[in-house]
């Protein structure tokens, strides 16, 4: 009954962040990333960099994710640009005990060049981009395989 409440908790938690984010940007949140993040509640949640945040090199992200979304302590992060080319990629680590099923603080730092094409406004396509936190997968087999994504701006 106890963890059924905390899950509960940090997933209604998730949602107002996901809702307040998109407030102070005054976007309006597409209903599938919405929904994708939302459904990825439960397993990772990201703390840094938000949702459509404008970021810069060297990015640093944050957050936390369930125990069984880590191998060895860390897991891989991507860094995708407009057209879904992969821009950088490194790993972030737990920073604790990772061999649990409770959610794990992460970090982890991207270096990478902006692909944005010079002289450009700041709606320009170019400046889209997407972080993908995959869940490591040792086994390679596709059933294990999860990932998510989130909307991201290059400066």
């Amino acid at each position: 009954m106890k963890k059924s409440l905390k899950i509960v908790f940090i997933t209604l938690l998730a949602v107002v962040m996901v809702d307040v984010v998109w407030g102070i940007y005054g976007q309006d949140i597409p209903a599938d990333i919405a929904e994708h993040i939302k459904s990825k509640s439960d397993l990772i949640v990201v703390d840094e960099p938000g949702l459509l945040e404008t970021i810069t090199s060297p990015l640093t992200v944050r957050g936390k994710a369930r125990g069984l979304w880590y191998f060895e302590a860390s897991f891989p992060i991507i860094l995708t640009d407009w057209d879904g080319r992969i821009i950088a990629q490194w790993y972030a680590t737990a920073q604790n005990e990772w061999m649990t099923e409770d959610f794990v603080p992460f970090e982890g730092k991207l270096e990478f060049e902006s692909p944005v094409f010079k002289g450009t406004d700041k709606d320009h396509f170019s400046r889209r981009g997407y972080l993908i936190f995959k869940k490591d997968n040792p086994s390679g087999l596709p059933e294990h395989d999860d990932a998510l994504e989130i909307p991201i701006r290059f400066d």
